[in-house]
């Protein structure tokens, strides 16, 4: 229990990070610059600055604190719909990407990183291969990138979470035990992990959705949202399976099933309190890689800061390259794969497109949760004399993704011919069909209604007398023009 004093300083030290997102935040607004990218580097030069408190990254307050709101706000605007139809490119970038940058280090890094065998490369891949879309897609959205790689780049980020994390695991059970699971244990692993977080997920979000049909208030389902991904994720975790997998598949059916439990009025108040919510944990979250720095320079001994500075660009530079690799080679060989089956209506793959999804690929405070967590001795007792070098890798290819990449996006879309083409949800166009066509409908209708109207009057008029049919003729017509001279332009 905290002493009034700590209670005290956790208070200002909150105030002041707080004071930090929103002063940056503005600016950043004012530069016309996505606030990830300034709110990253104003951490990185906070960090240097005399008197500045050193706030050391733990681990579990960035899993438990901030990552279940952040994955729940992500999967709940996530499109259903959208996703079925991406999801095989999604699929290959969340998981095949991935693998391919685990076993693409554990078969290079011990050449190109001073001390490292294939174990502890495969702990590195597994840091630093989850990406982080928030600035990608607040870049995307500024300047019209076309919906469909938006939403590829999100749910990617969103999906390659949980299996980041799971081989993570899979490399902490390795370096831990010193043994190399089977082909047969690794995939009954990998099925529990990802098919129990999504069974939880699935049941947690089910359990709510019945019961918020019994209450209709807009405080009360508000919190009971903030609720829900902390509870999913700690339920996951105690069941031993995934839950980051089961936050995900808990918003995602809630989001699904939201309409048949909540009203518009209290999906409005949501949507406000989440948008200020994830606002502040992100902005808060992006301080904090910032000012990491000192820490991860202060746990290296033994090189120069040159040399460090050449791994850590050298390092960056190839993972960059690794995604590249990737996505255009599947993203090709799938196209002539599905030319040479004759698959129809094939659409030829856009080179621009492709790229620009590659050059999306940015990492953030996941990767360096992710890399802090790793343990300090072996099992032996001796000190993990990687871990330090995987810390500033991982920091290193976050600060060069998000600030590089991040800067340079805007510019790369306006080049590429992308800028402007953006597209509406499938969702946003199915609800402009049906609205289109009920005020076709509608007016069809009032149409047909004055026609039997103007003919019920004509057979009226012919039954009156010549005088008096003359007369409601010549009112008829001052009428028409009168309205015709008041009605508006």
């Amino acid at each position: 229990m905290p002493s009034g004093g700590g209670v005290q300083s956790v208070e200002a030290l909150f105030l002041l990070l707080l004071m930090f997102v929103a002063s940056f935040a503005a600016l950043a607004r004012k530069l016309k610059i996505p606030y990830p990218i300034v709110l990253v580097i104003a951490g990185l030069l906070l960090g240097f600055l005399p008197g500045v408190p050193r706030i050391n990254l733990d681990p579990d307050i960035v899993f438990l604190v901030f990552l279940p709101p952040l994955l729940h706000a992500a999967a709940w605007t996530l499109s259903w719909r959208e996703f079925q139809r991406n999801f095989s490119s999604i699929a290959k970038l969340a998981v095949g990407l991935v693998f391919f940058t685990i076993i693409g280090l554990a078969l290079s890094a011990g050449k190109l990183l001073p001390g490292f065998d294939w174990r502890s490369a495969v702990l590195l891949g597994a840091v630093v291969a989850a990406t982080d879309a928030i600035a990608a897609t607040s870049i995307a959205r500024r300047v019209g990138l076309p919906q469909w790689i938006v939403e590829i780049l999100e749910a990617e980020s969103l999906v390659n979470d949980g299996t980041g994390l799971v081989a993570l695991q899979f490399g902490l059970l390795i370096l831990m035990t010193g043994r190399t699971p089977s082909i047969v244990e690794t995939v009954g692993r990998l099925v529990f992990l990802i098919g129990g977080g999504v069974l939880i997920g699935l049941a947690v979000g089910a359990i709510v959705a019945w019961f918020e049909k019994w209450v209709d208030d807009g405080g009360i389902e508000i919190v009971i949202s903030i609720l829900v991904p902390y509870a999913t994720y700690l339920l996951g975790a105690r069941a031993g399976v995934s839950g980051v997998i089961a936050v995900i598949a808990c918003s995602m059916y809630m989001s699904r099933m939201s309409v048949t439990y909540m009203s518009p009025g209290v999906r409005l108040q949501a949507a406000a309190v989440w948008d200020a919510l994830t606002f502040i944990l992100n902005g808060i979250v992006f301080i904090l890689i910032g000012l990491q720095l000192p820490y991860v320079m202060g746990q290296i001994n033994g090189m120069s800061h040159s040399v460090l500075l050449r791994y850590g660009i050298g390092f960056s530079l190839a993972m960059v390259a690794v995604r590249m690799i990737w996505i255009f080679g599947e993203t090709y060989l799938s196209y002539w794969f599905q030319r040479w089956a004759k698959k129809p209506d094939l659409v030829a793959p856009q080179p621009a497109a492709v790229f620009i999804i590659g050059w999306g690929g940015m990492r953030g405070v996941l990767s360096l949760a992710a890399a802090v967590s790793l343990p300090y001795t072996l099992p032996d007792g001796r000190l993990f004399p990687q871990r330090s070098m995987i810390i500033y890798l991982a920091f290193c290819l976050i600060f060069t993704t998000l600030v590089l990449q991040g800067l340079t996006m805007p510019t790369l879309i306006r080049l590429l011919g992308l800028a402007g083409e953006t597209s509406l949800h499938a969702e946003e166009q199915e609800a402009r069909r049906v609205l289109f066509r009920e005020a076709i409908a509608h007016l069809s209708r009032k149409r047909s209604k004055n026609h039997d109207q103007s003919a019920m009057f004509g057979e009226l008029i012919a039954s009156l007398p010549t005088k008096t049919r003359c007369d409601a003729c010549r009112t008829r017509r001052a009428r028409e023009r009168t309205g015709r001279s008041e009605s508006p332009e």
